[in-house]
């Protein structure tokens, strides 16, 4: 299979901002054995803001252009680094692809963009993509890794995109809220019932919620992508999405 895995910044690192080691370990070693398992993965990491904002010590993440840029130049050094660490340890080889929109929407830098994703999963890299951050200011401001990540998967004919975040998939309803809330394990389409179950994201650190997740559940089921909502926490839903367990929510056509 050619999985495209997404993980938020709610996943990466703690409220603080700094890095969640021993989440972050557990995730690299379990991607890395379902590489070795012989699937192509592409990663698609939030985190460069959250991470800056740790380590520069600010207090909050920041809502101006120019500290939100400063950070993320100051946290993607850092997140690569710890890529490269991890990975390295299970013998992989990791890459760094920092796009913006227009290498979504400008052909030849689509076509561009494409043949180094496919080469680079020829040559067995691991590829980690994310949002040039420092200089697109268009992506910072209304831009998501989780409609990135659905673009990717639909522009490398994915078989499947799992939504890491820190939540465990679509509900009825609130569960904060309300406690007879059900957790759907399966979706077919994307309706008006679904999306008004969207609510908005609870998390001071990253810019998505489920009304983004829908949208990139929308371009997977387009394209025949099937795609999962599950909850970053526990590193081993990764295996058990792959088993065919119900675990989150799975939107396919299938």
């Amino acid at each position: 299979m050619r999985i495209v895995v997404k993980i938020g910044t709610s996943t990466l690192a703690h409220p603080t901002g700094h890095l969640n080691i021993r989440r972050v370990e557990a995730l690299c070693k379990t991607m890395s054995d379902i590489k070795n398992a012989g699937h192509e993965l592409i990663l698609v990491s939030s985190g460069a803001i959250g991470m800056g904002v740790g380590k520069l010590g600010l207090r909050q993440r920041p809502q101006d252009i120019p500290t939100k840029q400063a950070a993320a130049a100051v946290g993607q050094c850092e997140l690569m680094y710890v890529y490269d660490k991890l990975f390295s340890e299970y013998h992989h080889t990791v890459a760094q692809l920092l796009i913006t929109n227009d290498n979504m929407v400008n052909e030849t830098r689509h076509q561009n963009f494409t043949n180094t994703l496919n080469r680079l999963l020829e040559l067995g890299a691991l590829p980690i993509i994310n949002e040039n951050d420092t200089v697109a200011t268009d992506e910072i401001v209304i831009g998501d890794n989780d409609t990135l990540a659905a673009k990717v998967a639909e522009t490398v004919n994915a078989d499947l995109l799992i939504l890491l975040s820190d939540i465990d998939g679509l509900y009825t309803a609130d569960p904060h809220k309300d406690p007879d809330a059900v957790l759907l394990h399966k979706v077919t389409k994307i309706d008006d019932y679904i999306l008004n179950l969207a609510g908005v994201s609870s998390t001071k650190q990253g810019t998505g919620g489920m009304v983004t997740k829908l949208h990139a559940a929308q371009i997977c089921l387009d394209c025949g992508c099937d795609m999962v909502i599950a909850n970053g926490k526990e590193p081993a839903n990764l295996y058990a999405i792959l088993d065919g367990r119900d675990v989150g929510t799975m939107f396919t056509c299938k």
